[in-house]
């Protein structure tokens, strides 16, 4: 098959097939990290939240699998590829929660919300998408090098995952332990009435983990029956927003990639379960403040997410179902970068009464 579509339009189907899965959870399921967090705080609902823990532990059971089975190696993730940079993840982290209160959603929530019809959100799309190369590999990348130089894993490392640490440790089987966390996990967030009333959530949320799987399940075929060096990856929407972008612009000088078919594959979904639920309409933003923060909060995303190796996606799903250190760190910045944001914009730092 893959003499006949090539390896690049391969990646970038799976990335499409994923996508659209990522887009009917965001349409039809309500799946968004900021309107969880938001819930959480502000809205006495925990449900969002108990969605994403649904998604998390079922990715991590299952990439723990595909690992077992020996289809994925984790090894080759970028995320357990890479050494740790705790500072890099805290920082990054609450740059990009807070950005993703002032814009009031995060890339994959902008994509999703374009898919409905909300204009508002292609700005913050394209600012995202720029700020993250401007810090990526543009004027700002020999000072992101300089303060947070990368250096690869090496053999005599153990990867920088929690199940590897915890396997190096103990001696026991490192598939074993991470297939015993993601079922932990997975029960922990589902073991509620609230949860429990709405098996719809469940779906759309194992719906989430499944297009993760399909990433690096996917991706990790490819590299190892094709011949072309491809990484093996999952979604995230930090970079590829700048990707697709470039795509776009240059479509004939560059081929097609998993990243590329990710974001239209969400635009795809979210499309699709707006026109379901009868929620497509055009929507502009006619405040011009809102519309600075707007677009301040999706530069802040952009470079947050550079830092931390990720956004809420890349590292608060893909990355946390390998379980790489970074992602429960660089989570609970979001969270907190989130919080303060919203609290800024809510409460203006009024101290409590």
């Amino acid at each position: 098959m893959l003499d006949i579509i090539g390896e690049t339009n391969a990646v970038a189907l799976i990335g499409l097939a994923g996508g659209i899965l990522l887009g009917l959870a965001a349409r039809l399921g309500r799946f968004c990290t900021m309107g969880a967090i938001e819930d959480a705080l502000y809205g006495a609902s925990t449900l969002r939240l108990r969605m994403w823990g649904i998604a998390i532990g079922a990715a991590v059971l299952g990439s723990f699998a595909l690992m077992a089975s020996g289809w994925l190696d984790g090894a080759d993730t970028y995320y357990l590829s890479i050494r740790w940079m705790p500072l890099a993840s805290v920082l990054g982290g609450l740059i990009f929660g807070y950005g993703m209160a002032l814009s009031g959603t995060c890339g994959f929530g902008a994509i999703a919300r374009l898919g409905g019809g909300d204009l508002r959100s292609f700005v913050i799309v394209l600012v995202m998408g720029v700020s993250t190369y401007v810090v990526l590999s543009g004027p700002l990348a020999p000072l992101r090098d300089a303060l947070f130089p990368q250096a690869g894993v090496t053999v005599y490392d153990t990867p920088p995952g929690i199940a590897h640490h915890l396997g190096a440790i103990t001696g026991l089987s490192v598939n074993a332990i991470g297939m015993a966390l993601g079922a932990l996990i997975l029960a922990g967030s589902a073991w509620s009435r609230a949860v429990l009333d709405k098996p719809g959530q469940i779906g759309w949320a194992l719906a989430v983990a499944l297009a993760v799987l399909i990433g690096w399940g996917g991706t990790a075929w490819v590299a190892r029956t094709g011949f072309e060096a491809l990484p093996v990856v999952s979604h995230s929407f930090a970079a590829p927003l700048g990707e697709s972008i470039l795509w776009w612009m240059t479509g004939s000088a560059r081929p097609l990639t998993f990243a590329v078919g990710s974001v239209a594959g969400v635009w795809t979904g979210a499309f699709i379960g707006s026109l379901i639920k009868g929620h497509f309409r055009w929507e502009a933003c006619e405040d011009p403040r809102e519309l600075r923060r707007q677009i301040l909060g999706a530069a802040l995303m952009g470079a947050g997410a550079v830092l931390a190796l990720g956004c809420s996606i890349g590292q608060g799903l893909s990355a946390f179902s390998v379980l790489a250190v970074s992602a429960p760190v660089t989570f609970a910045a979001i969270f907190a970068g989130a919080a303060l944001g919203l609290r800024q914009l809510i409460m203006g730092f009024q101290p409590a009464e």
